[in-house]
């Protein structure tokens, strides 16, 4: 069953920072996305903030697909589908068996995760740019993708793995990632809101989440706006380190409960 979205200006206004957050991190702090799942799983819900959270994916996916497009092909991307794909059912079959009070942990362990996958690649980048490029690599990176993308939105640091060990340049992981997740997040749109026969449904996008969607739009278009004004003044090492530590303390929070 679907918990009602609480409406209240308080629960709103909240919210409109953590879809800031999200819409900032399109300038330049990738990981700062982190924070919205964190502040959206706490207003309403953690099963309840995937479906939320998805539909301001998809708008911040279509600002920033034009900007990085001429820096790769489709071409690159249908590799990447197989695995990712068989994670997200694998996501789907989970969320649709859980409750928040399970699905709460699961989040908090998940981006617990993400916060040591992106330390991992600041400080033990040569380790990271030794594993081998294979198939069996790419397979497990995929998929973890998928999981992590359909149970908390979530996936930029295991991409972020996956590009490392690839080699990748700097245009090219931007190019890459913004097809790979505007297809995969609008591949998961029709998912969320009616699962998938014979492996669950879910309702998890509906009429109140998109009103809530529409409610937050200006919290990403600001985001976005003054992103890059905001990005030339933050010392970024002070930023990281502060978001560091938040995620990780609202992280063990949801796991701990």
């Amino acid at each position: 069953m679907i918990a009602a979205i609480d409406f209240s200006p308080t629960h709103v206004g909240i919210a409109l920072i953590g879809a800031f957050c999200l819409g900032f991190s399109k300038t330049g702090f990738p990981g700062l996305a982190i924070l919205n799942v964190l502040i959206i799983a706490e207003l309403f819900g953690a099963r309840e903030s995937v479906g939320i959270i998805l539909p301001l994916l998809i708008v911040c996916d279509l600002i920033v697909f034009p900007m990085f497009r001429k820096f790769a092909t489709w071409s690159q991307i249908w590799p990447l589908l197989p695995a990712t794909l068989i994670g997200i059912v694998g996501g789907v079959w989970l969320l649709a068996r859980i409750g928040n009070e399970t699905a709460k942990p699961i989040i908090g362990g998940i981006i617990l995760t993400m916060v040591a996958l992106q330390l991992l690649r600041e400080y033990k980048r040569s380790f990271l740019e030794h594993l081998p490029d294979s198939r069996p690599f790419r397979w497990i990176s995929c998929g973890g993708i998928g999981v992590s993308t359909m149970l908390a939105n979530a996936a930029g640091p295991v991409y972020s793995i996956y590009a490392l060990v690839h080699r990748m340049k700097k245009e090219e992981f931007l190019g890459i990632g913004a097809r790979f997740f505007l297809l995969v997040n609008v591949i998961k749109f029709p998912i969320l809101a009616f699962g998938i026969p014979g492996v669950g449904q879910l309702a998890l996008i509906n009429a109140e989440s998109l009103k809530l969607d529409l409610m937050l739009l200006p919290g990403i278009v600001a985001g976005i706006l003054l992103g890059r004004k905001l990005i030339a003044i933050v010392p970024q090492r002070v930023f990281e380190w502060l978001l560091y530590g938040f995620s990780l303390i609202a992280g063990l929070r949801m796991v701990l409960g």
